[in-house]
């Protein structure tokens, strides 16, 4: 079931009525059995898998809490190894063993290892990493174990959060289940404005952008260094509005039933070095590979070299996390690269504020090329094409040619320019944010007429320019 579809806004509405309707002790039932229902409309069976995960962390956490010493490390490291076993399973299975086989074939012999034919379970390395917290947090005395299984399964399956995250941990959410919540005007408000606003990103930005990604990332021997410079940005701006649309939506959906998630995004693109970027960029991934591996890596202590290093493990395995291909290592591996040159040089080293900026983003766009294109080897043609046929662009452009076809990609120029439009439309909103703060909240101090109007204006515009093909968010693919 996608965030945007009318599937969901009859779900939503349903689900939202009765969690206001049923009495307290009611509402976690109804919330399990909705978050079951949201995500079996996927691949039903996998709910199994979930079940699975559930009752091992759920006795886990008892066994930790109950017992001392090498038996309450013992309980984790068999939670632990549940989790990533599944994970190993269903996610990098096969990729090993093309590996294997790609190794033992060199070596003149054949790999008897069968490969599977399995659907990846939708969002299992979210709710993976947030069961894993759990445990880990049980382990380390700062959340105690929960009693109740359906309180913990909720905690791990519940609706908004499920499939792309936020990643929670449990002393941010298991109580706020606990907790009464009445009917309050101003937060529904407020909750719904969100989810306006990250549906708006998904439909009407991050769907018509792809508009133009697409062809260039599906065809790149047909296009030069600029188209696909072009569409590079592009996608840059598609990720970031696909994926920050569905944390609104999932954010917004469960601030209306009073329940608050965690922020997962804070104008990343405004970042002016790339360090700044990943306390910006999917904060509930960041901060879970900080605390659960940075950290007991060792961080910062110690040696230079120890610290760079655990910097490019960390980046290694956040690019093993995002998919099984070499693409993704790649990607994580440069992100870890960069942070290593920025922290040894970037700090003495800078080129204002602009220069800084700019040098921030080519970076980041630069590794979206290997997180977008379908294999390496493709990831490779559209990086030696950077550089191709600029002459040709530029002889044309003085000549006079419309070198605008460069960048339609086989759009109409009006898709083009709104296309454009949209763009500066996101980014005077971004900067808006990060200089006044919460525009969300500054819109419902507005006169009523005004404020309506906005609210009308903003439903009739997703209404009007959305793209509908009911299009996945890319982030369910992990």
């Amino acid at each position: 079931m996608l965030f945007n579809s009318f599937e969901f806004l009859a779900f939503f509405i349903l689900v939202t009525s009765l969690y206001f309707i049923l009495p307290h002790s009611f509402r976690w039932w109804m919330l399990l059995l909705a978050s079951c229902y949201f995500y079996m409309a996927f691949v039903p069976v996998y709910i199994l898998i979930l079940g699975f995960t559930i009752v091992i962390d759920y006795f886990a956490g008892l066994l930790i809490e109950r017992n001392n010493g090498k038996r309450r490390k013992f309980f984790l490291v068999i939670s632990i190894l549940a989790n990533v076993g599944i994970l190993a399973v269903f996610k990098y299975y096969n990729f090993l063993n093309e590996n294997i086989s790609f190794l033992l074939t060199n070596l003149g012999t054949t790999n008897p290892i069968p490969y599977l034919t399995i659907l990846l379970p939708i969002g299992l390395s979210f709710h993976t990493f947030q069961a894993m917290s759990y445990t880990i947090e049980v382990y380390r005395g700062t959340q105690k174990a929960e009693r109740n299984i359906g309180i913990y399964a909720l905690y791990v399956m519940y609706y908004p959060q499920l499939v792309a995250g936020p990643i929670e941990r449990p002393q941010n959410v298991l109580y706020q289940f606990y907790k009464k919540q009445h009917f309050d005007y101003e937060r529904v408000v407020s909750g719904l404005i969100l989810m306006v606003w990250g549906l708006f990103k998904k439909v009407v930005i991050a769907d018509r952008l792809a508009l133009f990604v697409n062809p260039v990332y599906s065809n790149p021997d047909q296009h030069i260094g600029i188209s696909i410079i072009t569409s590079t940005f592009y996608f840059a701006i598609q990720i970031y509005c696909d994926f920050s649309g569905y944390t609104d939506i999932a954010i917004g959906a469960s601030k209306v039933m009073g329940i608050d998630l965690m922020e997962n995004f804070k104008q990343p693109y405004l970042s002016t070095n790339i360090s700044e970027f990943w306390t910006r960029w999917h904060i509930s991934l960041s901060t879970w590979f900080k605390d659960y591996l940075y950290i007991p890596l060792g961080g910062n202590r110690g040696t230079k070299l120890r610290w760079y290093f655990n910097l490019f493990i960390v980046f290694m395995v956040s690019g093993i996390w995002h998919g099984a291909s070499w693409n993704f290592v790649v990607w994580g591996a440069l992100h870890g690269l960069f942070l290593i040159i920025y922290n040894q040089f970037g700090k003495k080293v800078s080129f204002g504020r602009f220069g800084n900026f700019f040098l921030t983003i080519s970076c980041v766009c630069f590794a979206w090329i290997f997180f977008r294109a379908p294999d390496f080897q493709t990831s490779i043609k559209l990086i030696s094409k950077l550089f191709v046929g600029w002459d040709i662009f530029f002889k044309e452009f003085i000549n006079g040619f419309h070198v605008i076809k460069y960048f339609l990609v086989g759009n109409l120029l009006s898709e083009f320019i709104l296309s454009i439009i949209l763009i500066l439309f996101l980014l005077t909103i971004e900067v808006l944010q990060r200089k006044v703060g919460s525009l969300r909240e500054r819109l419902r101090t507005l006169p009523f007429v005004a404020r309506w109007f906005c609210y009308y204006a903003a439903i009739g515009i997703i209404l009007f320019l959305g793209v509908y093909e009911e299009s996945s968010f890319i982030y369910f693919q992990f």
